[in-house]
């Protein structure tokens, strides 16, 4: 456990190799201030903390399992309590794809890791399947990969950094109960991070820090806990903490439970690390750290100890508070702890807002939403999945749900479980699982599915596109499968197609969040359908919606120069715009129109 003391502080001599004296003092003032005042603009205070219990006072079962004796026997309850559904987010090459697929290795799933940078005899990483995800190293697409570890059933998404695939980010983020984020120990918080963290923030999901390649020259870590803090405005809680950095970087002291693992490099961490388990004082812990790591140990320690900086598993559930773990993804260091300690303190599935209210994990009756549709996952089938979050009850195969978009009852005969690429037909589900429904349904990204038709969840807002381009076919020949192709993309919300007015050519106009949307709808096109075609960039930036209008108030519009009306694929009216000066002029002149940057949301929303 995590060992608490009073308010008194006691200051050690500064580590020169990372901060000057100066520096040291004032950052370690800094943290302990914040930790007995309270820290963040949603932090606690001094009174309130001291009242709030800690994490020595909770009681875990085997395997991280809370439950009383009159759920023991309860089925639904056993089964919704052991899943824990999360999704890994950071900025691009801060290592997310590697602990994912660490996670896999240490949970199971794979025997051999695999490499983002994959050459010759090594093997891709699992949940980068995409042949243009192997080819240039980053993640496109979101994949679920679900897998049993130590009594638990983990749903976990890997998620695309980059900011032109943030849509598919953010969409997934409304189906997961917590989230893993990834920061680059050299870099710190860059900007996707912010972005991602902020919607973490406002969806209320638990967030644990993963501090990734101390490998490498790294910043200090009590600078980077400080960032943490003074950037995020969140109390970062260590539970453990690093033993060096760079080529003396040997292993994680574990705060909990007061031990120390040291690691030994494996072959491009395809295997797991070889473990040592000492205490801190122990003689085998001097002998491998260098004198000035293992003094520099001791003096951080003591000092964290001293300004309280303990965990709180309320204050991290309720988002106040994010668990803070370092460690090297590429070498396999701190994996096993991190994946250990968030399966113990994440919280289990949590319900949904519906149109008429929440709806609870233990409602009796099936419901679940579509947060993402991927095509041809297989290639051979020109399949089409659907990937369903169940919220509420118990899915049985060949069941009868209904989609209140459609008003029509569906029987769900062919659904899978999925990991990446690969899957196998599950029989039974639970709150918090993932299951890719496979097959023609008329199925939407944001569609409900329940047994009561009363049940509508909130729609998945989709987000307005900056980029906009006019695809052409390459050649008439190939007409068909265009069309065929670029429905089906399409659908998967890799971009949102617009029919502006008096369009001199037939060409579909599509708006993406990013330009690299749009490569990646070229390369599938040819790849999957062999279509080929080409991109002509078009001038606008930005679409806003217009609320509902007569044709007469249609008509008196004054739209600036550049400025184009338009249709989008619900036959609402948008405006396209090709400068801020320009959608500053049209609010100007039309001061009682409220433009909506998002579209209206339907019945659900």
């Amino acid at each position: 456990m995590i060992p608490i003391r009073g308010p008194t502080i006691e200051f050690f001599p500064p580590a020169q190799k990372f901060l000057p004296d100066t520096a040291w003092f004032a950052l370690c003032c800094r943290l302990a201030w914040r930790r007995w005042l309270g820290c963040g603009k949603d932090g606690p205070g001094r009174h309130e903390q001291t009242e709030r219990r800690r994490i020595t006072g909770v009681q875990f079962a085997p395997a991280g399992i809370i439950m009383s004796e009159h759920t023991a026997n309860d089925e639904a309850t056993r089964e919704t309590t052991r899943r824990r559904t999360f999704a890994i987010i950071s900025h691009p090459d801060a290592g997310k794809t590697t602990l994912t697929e660490k996670f896999l290795l240490y949970g199971g799933a794979v025997q051999l890791a695999g490499s983002v940078t994959a050459r010759r005899n090594q093997r891709s990483t699992t949940s980068d399947w995409m042949e243009l995800e192997k080819q240039r190293g980053i993640s496109v697409s979101s994949t679920v990969l679900q897998f049993d570890y130590d009594g638990y059933v983990v749903n976990l998404l890997d998620t695309p950094g980059h900011q032109d695939f943030s849509e598919d980010t953010y969409r997934v983020l409304t189906a997961v109960d917590a989230a893993v984020m990834v920061i680059d120990a050299a870099k710190g918080i860059e900007p996707q991070t912010r972005k991602l963290f902020e919607v973490c923030r406002r969806r209320g999901v638990p967030i644990f820090t993963f501090i990734n390649k101390l490998d490498r020259p790294a910043r200090a870590p009590l600078a980077l806990l400080d960032e943490l803090e003074t950037v995020l405005g969140i109390h970062a809680a260590p539970c453990n903490w690093p033993l060096g950095d760079g080529p003396d970087f040997r292993g994680v002291y574990d705060r909990i439970s007061g031990e120390v693992h040291l690691f030994e490099k494996t072959p491009l961490g395809a295997f797991r690390a070889p473990e040592k388990v000492a205490g801190a004082g122990d003689d085998l812990v001097r002998k491998v750290l260098a004198p000035d790591v293992h003094a520099r140990f001791l003096e951080e320690i003591d000092l964290l100890d001293g300004a309280g900086a303990g965990f709180e598993l309320e204050a991290l559930r309720a988002g106040r508070q994010t668990a803070v773990f370092f460690g090297s993804a590429m070498n396999n260091f701190g994996v096993r702890l991190l994946l250990d300690r968030f399966l113990e303190f994440a919280p289990p599935p949590s319900g949904r807002v519906a149109a008429r209210g929440p709806v609870a994990p233990s409602a009796p009756s099936f419901s679940g939403f579509v947060f993402k549709v991927q095509a041809n996952m297989n290639p051979r089938h020109r399949d089409r999945v659907a990937f369903v979050r169940i919220v509420s009850g118990r899915f049985r195969r060949d069941m009868t749900a209904h989609n209140p978009r459609t008003g029509r009852d569906l029987r769900l005969s062919n659904a899978q479980r999925l990991f990446a690429r690969e899957r196998e037909t599950v029989d039974d589900a639970w709150p918090g699982d993932v299951v890719g429904l496979v097959g023609n349904y008329d199925i939407q990204i944001g569609d409900t599915l329940s047994e009561d038709p009363a049940v509508v969840f909130q729609e998945i807002p989709r987000f307005p596109p900056e980029c906009f381009a006019s695809v052409h076919c390459s050649s008439s020949a190939m007409q068909k499968r265009f069309r065929a192709g670029l429905e089906q993309l399409l659908k998967e919300g890799v971009a949102q197609r617009f029919n502006p007015e008096g369009a001199v050519t037939a060409a579909p106009l599509l708006g993406a969040v990013g330009p690299l949307q749009f490569d990646v709808l070229r390369h599938r096109l040819l790849s999957e359908y062999g279509a080929d075609c080409r991109l002509e960039t078009a001038s606008w930036n930005m679409v806003r919606w217009l609320p509902a209008m007569t044709a007469l108030e249609n008509s008196l519009l004054m739209l600036p120069t550049g400025v184009v009306r338009a249709s989008d694929e619900d036959n609402r009216t948008v405006l396209l715009f090709d400068s801020a000066w320009a959608l500053r002029y049209f609010t100007e002149k039309h001061a009682h129109i409220t433009l909506a940057e998002t579209a209206p949301q339907g019945p659900g929303g």
